[in-house]
């Protein structure tokens, strides 16, 4: 079915829970007035309860229509192919993700998720990348806080060191700040992961370069990390100070591998391009401490009965902090990139936004929809799409991300 002949635009699909309402109202309050586009869910009342709230964010614009639709293969199929692009949030997607990126890949509808769950992103590259290329679908998971600042974190530094100094980058180091309050949803989804996946899966996922669609060259000299690193997980950078662990690292660093390989199969970053990521510690001994402290959360919650027991405690599904609390929220990343020259120069990126990270992540979905939707010459355009990376939409996304409330700011030192 041809684009021009579909229904709307764009469908968000989860519109009720957490982060749907959150992204409902930055397209509502945001987006241009002309968008043509409907909100789904299986639950018409709680639907037309988001459509009464976004109407008292901007009286003038017009409602978006609402689409009933359960998580099943023929209304999914139905609803795909309506859209021009659907935005989904229902999580956990290695539960309710799959059908939905099954359908807008046979369909040819563009898609954007919220995920932050790798070993599922694994399995759907090597299931529908294939299909979606085919269908001319570009397909974005990991599109919200996860991992968005750092996906485009890595390319804003790449791309400054390739225009500045016609050369590749060696090493990017990431530093992330977030303060705010998980939501039940992405508490469940992190729970629930060793439910659905075993250990050798979800290490499978995140090994290095597991999801690019090439291999860093046997040559490469990219640096790896000493004894002291992987014995205490920390490190000592001469601008970032004492690093340690950060519980997001696996997954955005998946992510922005990825991003090497499907951009110029590694040439623009360069064959020697590395991604950490980290968290700054006070002294040393606080950076060990939450080493081991991390590993032994993993730990506990690879044991059954105690993901059941935390299932109990923490918010549910579609419930969050309230939004009055987040006010004082932010999500801050500072890093330095090392260019791959005899001198290995420095440049300095900045990537802030102040207020809740789950309204970035809505902020984040809506923004990348546009490139996709109204945007020029991407790297996903002219990759035919697939199953690519926020970064495929390059220099675009990073303007419209600026325009929406995001710092992005790159130097050389």
């Amino acid at each position: 079915m041809a684009p021009g002949s579909r229904q709307y635009e764009l469908v968000l699909l989860g519109a009720t829970g957490y982060t749907g309402k959150l992204t409902a109202e930055h397209i509502a309050t945001s987006l241009p007035t002309d968008l043509k586009w409907a909100i789904a869910g299986r639950n018409e009342q709680k639907l037309s309860a988001v459509v009464e709230e976004l109407k008292k964010k901007n009286p003038d614009r017009p409602s978006p229509d609402i689409e009933v639709c359960e998580i099943k293969k023929d209304a999914l199929d139905a609803l795909a192919k309506k859209a021009i692009l659907i935005i989904t949030t229902v999580g956990p997607f290695m539960k309710f993700g799959t059908p939905v990126v099954e359908a807008c890949a046979n369909n040819g509808t563009h898609y954007i998720d919220s995920t932050g769950e790798v070993p599922w992103v694994y399995d759907i590259i090597n299931k529908y990348h294939d299909t979606a290329k085919a269908n001319g679908a570009v397909m974005i998971p990991q599109c919200g806080v996860d991992s968005v600042p750092a996906d485009m974190m890595a390319y804003l530094i790449a791309t400054h060191i390739r225009r500045t100094l016609n050369a590749g980058t060696s090493e990017v180091l990431n530093v992330a700040k977030l303060k705010s309050k998980p939501s039940g949803g992405t508490l469940h989804t992190i729970l629930s992961l060793f439910d659905h996946y075993s250990l050798s899966q979800v290490a499978t996922s995140l090994k290095p370069f597991a999801l690019s669609p090439v291999q860093p060259p046997a040559s490469s000299t990219s640096p790896t990390p000493g004894l002291v690193t992987k014995i205490l997980g920390i490190r000592q950078d001469k601008d970032l100070g004492i690093l340690t662990d950060w519980v997001q690292a696996g997954v955005d660093t998946a992510i922005v591998q990825r991003s090497w390989g499907l951009l110029d199969g590694g040439k623009l970053y360069g064959p020697n391009f590395r991604f950490s990521e980290w968290m700054a510690a006070s002294s040393a001994l606080m950076g060990v401490l939450v080493h081991f402290g991390m590993a032994f959360s993993m730990l506990m919650i690879a044991l059954p009965p105690v993901r059941f027991l935390l299932k109990k405690l923490v918010f549910q599904p579609g419930e969050g902090p309230e939004i009055e609390s987040t006010k004082q929220d932010h999500a801050h990343y500072k890093s330095v990139g090392i260019a791959d020259t005899p001198k290995a120069e420095r440049a300095a990126g900045t990537i802030k936004f102040n207020g809740s990270m789950y309204y970035l992540t809505g902020l984040a979905l809506a923004e990348a929809a546009m490139v996709i939707l109204r945007g020029g010459e991407t790297d996903a355009k002219k990759l035919g799409g697939g199953i690519l990376t926020p970064a495929t939409l390059g220099d675009e996304y990073l303007e419209r991300l600026r325009k929406a409330g995001v710092t992005v700011e790159v130097n050389m030192m």
